[in-house]
Order: C-alpha cells, then structure tokens, then sequence
C-alpha cells in the first residue's frame, strides 16, 4: 500500500515538473517557419485593379523560450535561437517590445503606401502629428515618466512636427535645464515637466530626457488604401505590401497568374532592408506554393539575406525561384520581365 502511495505521489510529483517547466522562460527568443499570407484580403485600394495571382508577406513565429522549446529548436535545423539582448534592447520591457514592434508595422504600411504612390505618380498630402515615445532609457529622467506609445506633440509650449524639430528644440538647452512635453497617452492629453540630463556613452555632450523617436505621421492618399494587419508586428512586409498597393493601384497586373512571395523592409525612397529568419521565411513560402520569392540583396553581400535564402531554397529542395532586391524598383522591373501565365 505504501508503495502505491509512493509511486502515485512520485508520478505526481514529475508531473507537476514537466507542467511547470512550460512556464518557466529562459532567457531566450525561439524563432521558427510562420506562414505566408495572401495580400489580397489584407490591402484595399479604393476601386483598385483585380489580379490573378498574388501577393504575398511572410512571417516568423517568435517566442520567449521554455524549456522545452529551447530544447527542441536545438534539435531542429530550421528554428533559431536567439539571446533575450538580441530581440529586446537593453531594459527594454515586454509592452515596450510589443509597442516597437506594432509601430515599425505601422511605419512600414505608410512607407509603403508612399512608395507605391510616387512610382505610380499619384500626389501625397502629409500631416505631421509629432512623435512618438518608441523606448525609454533607464536612469534618465523620462525613466518611470513617459511610457512606450506616448505622442509627444509640443515642447515648451510649441508645436513641432518631427523627430528633427525635437531635437533642435533639445540640442539649444544645457544640462540642468528644464524642459515641458505635452503628449497623448491612450487618448489622454497630459504634460510633465523634466529636467535635461547628459547621456552618459555620448562624448559629444549632448543632452535629453532619454527617450527614442519616431515621427507619427499620416499620409493623405487618393484612391484611399487600407491595410489590416491586425497585431502582426515588425517592418519586414514593405517591400511586399508596396508591391500589392502598386499592383492595385495600376491597370497591368504585375502578378502575371503567379503566387509571390518575399520580404524585406521598405524606406520612403524605396530601399530594401534586410530582415531576420530569412529561412523560416523561405520554408513558410514553399509550404504556401509560392513561385517566386523576392529577398534583400543587400548590394550584393556574400552574408545577404538573399544568399542565406538561396542556401535554403537549395537545402529543401524547392522550385521557388529566388530574387535578389535591392530597391522596389529591381522587383518592379523582374515582375514587367516575366511572361503572364
């Protein structure tokens, strides 16, 4: 009897182990193949063009590691560990994280928007709301203060409408001295008072509150475009996404009847970036039948995101043809080189 009670007290106890250990993060991200998701559904150009083929982002799926998926990415060939210092910056909190990563989406639907504009030769009207708060350094005096997600739309009691003018506004004041932000939290309008603190790693003695920016600004476009992306966060779908509001915003479809893969980010003059888990990427795309599959080239790098990818595509054995980019415009000029289905 003893024994039994023994046994089933030992099992439990192994047990309640293993369930814990699913809550118990290392400090870690894990990073492995997402999906590939149709544009079409996700962008909207008022009256835009139909096309036969498509568009398509791919994503990674990222997570704080347990044990246990920290112990099966070790055993699989395409999953990636990465360090908790590699993912997040340096105290940066998860909410901060989420909130950096939710506005580089926001970010790279207008960027993308603007590309697809000017190549098309459409006018943009811009409207410049101020900056957003993206992180906060620690031991600064906005530390505890201001919060990823903060607008900040005036200093001393002056409208700006750039991360340039904030600077300036700044860079004209001393250590010591006093500084009043009027910013929006969660639609609230509130303002605080902080004092200027040199940064320690800087030698060219400047002085801040210690916070990272980025402007917030909207475009005005006609035909109007929207762009749901619900809480995918991350920059890496620009390129993608410019293509797609491209694509609808003009009478030739650049699909041709393919199935379109790709990623990287995109500037406002139409650059590619270069993005992470490029082969997570490349094997979401092949699951999802893509054809073709447009990567950063990074002006021809030999540790480009476009020779990782090769690597991949030739690994698992695809058909998926993969695109060196540098610009939109190199994409553009590949899709007008094909022939239609």
């Amino acid at each position: 009897m003893r024994k039994k009670i023994f046994i089933r007290s030992l099992v439990f106890f192994i047990a309640l182990i293993l369930v814990a250990g699913s809550f118990v993060y290392l400090p870690y991200y894990v990073s492995k193949p997402g999906m590939a998701k149709e544009l079409k559904p996700i962008i909207k150009v008022e009256d835009g063009y139909k096309e036969q083929g498509n568009f398509m982002l791919t994503t990674v799926r990222m997570g704080r590691a347990n044990i246990y998926s920290y112990m099966y990415a070790k055993l699989s060939k395409y999953q990636e560990i990465y360090p908790l210092d590699e993912i997040r910056a340096e105290d940066e909190s998860e909410e901060a994280y989420n909130v950096r990563q939710l506005y580089l989406m926001s970010s790279s639907k207008s960027n993308a928007i603007e590309v697809a504009f000017k190549k098309a030769g459409i006018p943009i009207k811009y409207d410049y709301n101020g900056v957003y708060v993206l992180n906060v350094l620690p031991d600064m005096p906005a530390d505890g203060k201001l919060k990823p997600g903060d607008r900040i739309y005036q200093v001393d009691g002056k409208e700006f409408n750039s991360t340039e003018q904030f600077i300036q506004n700044i860079s004209k004041k001393k250590e010591g001295d006093r500084v009043k932000l009027a910013f929006d939290r969660n639609n609230k309008k509130k303002d605080i008072t902080l004092s200027l603190k040199r940064f320690e790693d800087n030698h060219t003695k400047k002085v801040g509150v210690g916070i990272s920016l980025v402007d917030d600004k909207e475009l005005e476009v006609s035909p109007k475009v929207s762009v749901q992306t619900d809480d995918i966060g991350g920059p890496s779908a620009g390129l993608m996404f410019s293509l797609e509001i491209y694509n609808q915003l003009t009478k030739t479809d650049y699909t041709k009847g393919y199935q379109i893969a790709g990623t990287g980010t995109i500037s406002p003059n139409g650059t590619v970036g270069p993005i992470g888990g490029i082969e997570q990427k490349i094997i979401a795309a092949d699951k999802s039948g893509a054809e073709i599959f447009f990567a950063p080239n990074e002006n021809g790098s030999k540790k480009s995101n476009y020779q990782d990818a090769v690597k991949t595509a030739k690994d698992i054995g695809t058909d998926m043809k993969i695109i060196p980019v540098d610009t939109f415009a190199d994409a553009l000029n590949y899709l007008k080189t094909l022939k239609a289905k």
